[in-house]
C-alpha cells in the first residue's frame, strides 16, 4: 500500500482497524475503500483473532462519508460511479461477511459512508457528542440498493426512510432512540468502553461468536431452513470449547477457550 489510509493495530486477539485521513476527518476515498476491503478480508481469515474494533483516526470523527472533492475525477457520471461502486461494495461486503465480531468505536461525526460502515458492525458504541445522518439528498445523490441494506436491517423501513428523505444530521440521544447505536457513553469514556466490550467478546468462545454471526445473517433469508442448517445449532456440543466452558462453570473458574 503506497499510503496507509487504513491502519491496522493488534493487541493479542483484538485487532483495531483505523480509517486514517485525520486531516479530512477520515473522509473516504476510492483507495481507502480498496484498502479497507483488503484488510477486512485478511482479518476474517485469521482464526487466531477474536474481535475487531473499527474506528476513525483522532477523536473528532469516525468518518463523514465520501470525500466530495474526489467526485470530479472518480464519480462524475454513472459509468465512473459504477466502477467506484464495485470497490465500495466489495469493502462493505468484507465487513458484513467477516467471521469475527466487529465493534464500532464512534467519536464525533458518523455520517454517510461512515454510517454505512458503522451499520455493518455488530455493535456501535458512541460518545454523547457524536452526530449521525446521511444528508446526500442535498447533493442530488441516492443511497444504492446494496448500500441501503445494512441500515434497513438495523433500524427498519420507517427510520431508514426518515434518515434518507430528510437528510437531517442528529445527535447520539436520537441515534440510540432509533436503534442506530448500541450504547451511548460520555465522550471521554468511548474508547475505554469499546475496548472493554471487545475484551468481553474476545473472552467468550470464538466459535460461538462466529456461529451467532452466521445464524444472524441467515435471518434475512426467507427460505425455509434446511435440515443441515437446523443441525448446525447443535454442533457447539461437539467442540472442545463447550467442555472447557461447562467444566469451568462447574469449577467456578474463568474459561480459557481454544477455538476448537
Amino acid at each position: 500500500m503506497s499510503e496507509e489510509l487504513i491502519l491496522l493495530k493488534r493487541e493479542q486477539d483484538i485487532a483495531t482497524v483505523i480509517l486514517n485521513r485525520p486531516h479530512k476527518l477520515n473522509a473516504l476515498i476510492k483507495p481507502m475503500w480498496q484498502q479497507l476491503g483488503e484488510v477486512m478480508r485478511s482479518l476474517s481469515d485469521d482464526d487466531g483473532l477474536r474481535c475487531i474494533v473499527m474506528r476513525g483516526a483522532g477523536d473528532r470523527s469516525f468518518a463523514p462519508g465520501n470525500d466530495i472533492s474526489e467526485f470530479k475525477d472518480a464519480r462524475s457520471n454513472s459509468v465512473d460511479a459504477k466502477a467506484y461502486g464495485e470497490i465500495h461494495h466489495a469493502a462493505l461486503a468484507a465487513i458484513a461477511e467477516c467471521q469475527h465480531p466487529v465493534v464500532a468505536l464512534i467519536q464525533g461525526i458518523c455520517v454517510g459512508g461512515g454510517l454505512e460502515i458503522a451499520s455493518l458492525c455488530d455493535l456501535r458504541i458512541c460518545g454523547r457528542s457524536s452526530r449521525f445522518g446521511i444528508p446526500i439528498n442535498r447533493l442530488g445523490l441516492c443511497v444504492g440498493i446494496r448500500e441501503m441494506q445494512a441500515l434497513y436491517n438495523l433500524v427498519g423501513k420507517a427510520v431508514t426512510m426518515e434518515i434518507l428523505l430528510e437528510g437531517r444530521v442528529f445527535d447520539a440521544e436520537e441515534a440510540i432512540q432509533k436503534g442506530l447505536v448500541t450504547r451511548v457513553v460520555a465522550d471521554e469514556e468511548v474508547e475505554q468502553e469499546t475496548y472493554a466490550s471487545a475484551r468481553r467478546i474476545a473472552d467468550g468462545a470464538p466459535l460461538v461468536a462466529r456461529w451467532h454471526k452466521q445464524f444472524m445473517r441467515r435471518q434475512n433469508d426467507p427460505t425455509p431452513l434446511s435440515e443441515q442448517e437446523k443441525d448446525a445449532s447443535y454442533l457447539c456440543y461437539d467442540t472442545e470449547d463447550f467442555h472447557i466452558g461447562y467444566n469451568s462453570f462447574l469449577d467456578k473458574i474463568k474459561p480459557v477457550f481454544k477455538g476448537q
